[in-house]
């Protein structure tokens, strides 16, 4: 059984809390990259109503997520673990997940859309008890400013594993059916299942166990929401962190929706997908152990900087695709590939640095599954925005939905709104971070001296 708060973590500790990306990882990617597109491209839902569909059921994901981290904490407090939530959506978000790309042939485009977001809302669910929970752990895994790094940077190297498996991995299984894209969608959606599942459920073995506190008095819903209205009063630290990585979330977003379609209709190629996550992952897997070194020597919030920067210049570059696309825009993907897996360690390695001081200042309260809620809510919130915004820009632009098996030509102008979607959006959104970003001032010194 594993002791929470020791210092160095075992090899087996870092694994275990690493593979549990897969699911996080997979979930995050797979729906971001081709839902919108199997509702507009293959059961002939409306762009609109597509972005609709996925924002619905992110907005339902960030209203419980606060929720879910308050029980978290006092599920904590009373049972000695948060491993019985993450379980509980191990067994609950691969279910989910199938039934989110299991609809019947034959339904129309309203009937199709009501499938898609009853399910995909069921999956949001799962997927908030496992990823709340499973974000506050590396603060009562270890005290340790640097294993936290550590912990964190193994996170990422299986994060984008997963961001690999199934971006590269699911069209591809979706593409051994040409002639039945329904069928395709469904063996995509079981096998990525079986994979969720494993992640998950070895992951929540890690969750520490102690001995539990008398009970404690429940709390309502709304002052759930409260404690963590309170956490982000109290918390400047956590706000700047916060909107940071909001704003990061809604650029990688925004690309990860839109990644298909410039597949599609810029390379002309609906396999160039995988070329294109290829070129994103391989140099992230590299770099995440190298952006721990960079942060070991100059901090993580410098590191944190200059990871940002990287994926700035490299959509800038992007933005010439408006002119000329081609498949050169491969190399700018492997650059912002290099700055993501920076993008995504070292805020995560902040996250337990702030609610170790938040427990420092206030006299050992343990707040961290409110932390993580509404961490995750922000998370959810900039994630779901990129499919929103795309939706819009693709309706603006005057994108032709189509139903499975049905050719059509695009005009010019949504051709354009996706390259700008895929480039001049997500830089001025990284540029707008950076501002947000020099607004966090929490130092090592600071965390260390909070541990005194």
């Amino acid at each position: 059984m594993d002791s929470p708060g020791s210092s160095a973590l075992t090899r087996s500790q870092v694994a275990r809390y690493a593979i549990g990306s897969l699911g996080t990882g997979g979930f995050a990617t797979l729906p971001g990259l081709v839902l919108v597109y199997y509702l507009t491209d293959s059961l002939g839902v409306a762009a609109l109503a597509a972005g609709a569909i996925v924002t619905a059921a992110k907005i339902w994901d960030v209203l419980i997520d606060p929720v879910i981290g308050g029980l978290s904490d006092r599920s904590y407090a009373q049972a000695g673990s948060r491993r019985r939530f993450m379980i509980l959506g191990g067994i609950g978000l691969p279910v989910a997940f199938v039934l989110t790309f299991a609809v019947p042939g034959g339904l129309g485009p309203l009937a199709s859309a009501l499938w898609v977001l009853i399910a995909f809302m069921l999956a949001a669910t799962c997927f908030s008890l496992f990823q709340v929970p499973y974000i506050a752990l590396p603060a009562e895994l270890t005290d340790s400013y640097r294993e936290r790094t550590r912990l964190l940077s193994w996170r990422v190297v299986v994060l984008t594993i997963a961001i690999l498996l199934f971006g590269a991995g699911g069209p591809e299984l979706r593409g051994l059916f040409p002639d039945d894209p329904l069928r395709g969608y469904l063996v995509m959606a079981l096998v990525a299942g079986i994979v969720l599942a494993v992640g998950m459920l070895v992951s929540a073995s890690v969750a520490p166990q102690r001995p539990p506190l008398p009970v404690v008095a429940g709390m309502s819903i709304g002052a759930h929401y409260r404690a963590g209205i309170r956490v982000l009063r109290e918390s400047q630290p956590f706000r700047a962190l916060l909107v940071t990585f909001m704003l990061q979330g809604l650029a990688t977003g925004l690309m990860l929706a839109g990644a298909q379609f410039v597949a599609r209709w810029i390379l002309k190629d609906e396999g160039a997908v995988t070329p294109l996550f290829a070129s994103l992952i391989a140099p992230a897997l590299l770099m995440a152990p190298v952006w721990k070194r960079i942060a070991d020597r100059v901090g993580k919030e410098r590191a944190f900087r200059l990871a940002s920067l990287v994926f700035l210049l490299a959509t800038l570059v992007l933005v010439a695709m408006t002119w000329l696309p081609g498949w050169w825009i491969l190399a700018p993907v492997a650059l912002a590939g290099a700055a993501y897996a920076g993008m995504q360690t070292l805020p995560m390695a902040m996250l337990p640095d702030v609610m170790a001081h938040d427990r420092s200042e206030h006299a050992g309260a343990n707040r961290a599954g409110v932390f993580s809620g509404v961490w995750t809510a922000g998370e959810t919130t900039g994630m779901a925005l990129g499919a929103t915004v795309l939706s819009i820009v693709l309706a603006a632009t005057g994108y032709l939905e189509s139903t499975a098996g049905v050719v059509i030509a695009q005009p010019p102008a949504a051709i354009a709104g996706i390259a700008v979607a895929f480039s001049v959006l997500p830089a001025a959104l990284m540029a707008l971070s950076l501002v947000t970003l020099a607004r966090y001032r929490l130092r090592e010194r600071d965390i260390a001296g909070s541990m005194a």
